[in-house]
Formats: C-alpha cells, structure tokens, sequence
C-alpha cells in the first residue's frame, strides 16, 4: 500500500492534528516504513506458530498481599522533613526545609 501526503494529511485531520509540510513528510517515511514492515510480516509463512502473548518465559514473581497494620500518625509524621503537631509542614515557596 502507497500512501500519499494527502492521506497523511487526512489521517492528520481526523486526528485532529496540526502538521507542519516537515512534519507531514517525516510521518510520511515513518507510515511507509511500518506499512513495509507489515508486508514483510504478512509474507512469512505463520501456519502453526502460536501468537506471542509475552516476549519472555519469565514469570513474575510477586509477594503475597496481606494487609498490614497501617502507619499511626505519630511514625507517618515522625519521617517528614517537617512537621506541625498533626501536620505535615510545607513551605509556601515549594521548596522543602532543612
């Protein structure tokens, strides 16, 4: 499949993209490139090959979620750069104290 600047430009429209002449172009080669690539994918002979779900074998290996007992107030505040009684402290200008 050719596509044209013109249907660049469409596909940018719908988009509702604004494209520079340099920016239409370049997405032009790119659009072509991927269209290429999906040719050459679809010539290849995939008949019996399952498709891919992950790139690797590896599993995840996650810890089992259990709750907790949640932080109290007093050791929440107690890991602030800055604290006011119940408070976190922070300053107006955004920057944090020392």
């Amino acid at each position: 499949m050719n596509l044209t600047r013109q249907d660049v430009l469409k596909l940018a429209d719908i988009a509702k993209l604004e494209l520079s002449d340099t920016e239409a172009d370049a997405l032009l080669g790119d659009l072509d490139k991927m269209l290429g690539f999906v040719d050459k994918v679809r010539a290849l002979d995939l008949d019996g090959i399952e498709p891919l779900v992950y790139m690797t074998d590896r599993e995840n290996v996650l810890r089992e979620d259990l709750p907790t007992e949640p932080l109290s107030h007093a050791e929440a505040l107690r890991g602030a750069p800055g604290a006011d009684s119940d408070y976190f402290r922070v300053p107006r200008g955004g920057s944090l104290p020392e």
